[in-house]
This record gives C-alpha cells, sequence and structure tokens, in this order.
C-alpha cells in the first residue's frame, strides 16, 4: 500500500478577510473532494488572509496511479484563478 501527500503553499488573489479565504479554500477542497479519490485539509497559515497550504492525501497500491491522482489535484488548484501554488512537496509513506 502506497500513501502519497502532497503539500501545497499557496497565495490567495482578491480576499481581503479571513471570510473570502475560507469562502475560496472551501470551494476548492470541495471539488477536490467531489472530483478525485483524495483527502484534503488545510494545515497552515489559518491565521492569514492571502496565504494557506493545503495537503492532499491519496492511498493506492501503485505509486504510479497514486502519483496520477495526486498530478490530477495539483492540476485543479492550477486552475483557480482565485490562488496560485508557490511550493509542492511531495511526500511517499
Amino acid at each position: 500500500m502506497i500513501i502519497g501527500v502532497v503539500h501545497c503553499e499557496c497565495y490567495l488573489y482578491n480576499t481581503h478577510s479571513l471570510k473570502e479565504k475560507r469562502s475560496v479554500i472551501k470551494s476548492i477542497m470541495t471539488r477536490l473532494k467531489q472530483t478525485l479519490n483524495v483527502a484534503v485539509a488545510e494545515v497552515d497559515y489559518q491565521e492569514l488572509w492571502q496565504r494557506t497550504t493545503i495537503s492532499i492525501v491519496t492511498i493506492n497500491n501503485n505509486r504510479i496511479i497514486a502519483e496520477k491522482e495526486l498530478q490530477k489535484a495539483l492540476a485543479l488548484i492550477d486552475r483557480t484563478a482565485e490562488m496560485e501554488r508557490m511550493t509542492t512537496e511531495y511526500e511517499w509513506l
């Protein structure tokens, strides 16, 4: 069994409050969970309104399939106009 984790530090554009930030983050997390076989959580910078770190996790028997699923998740984040992915770190367990 392979567990793939990706941590994405992101910058949010056009958010001027924590309420706006949470709205954007919740929308992205909901789309990821509904369309892909992943678990998602905001893990850092909860108190800042223009920065966040999102962790995405998937489990599979095949590392290639797990990596493809994580790549799809990153592509979905990259297509989001309100947010830019700055750094990305992978972990394999």
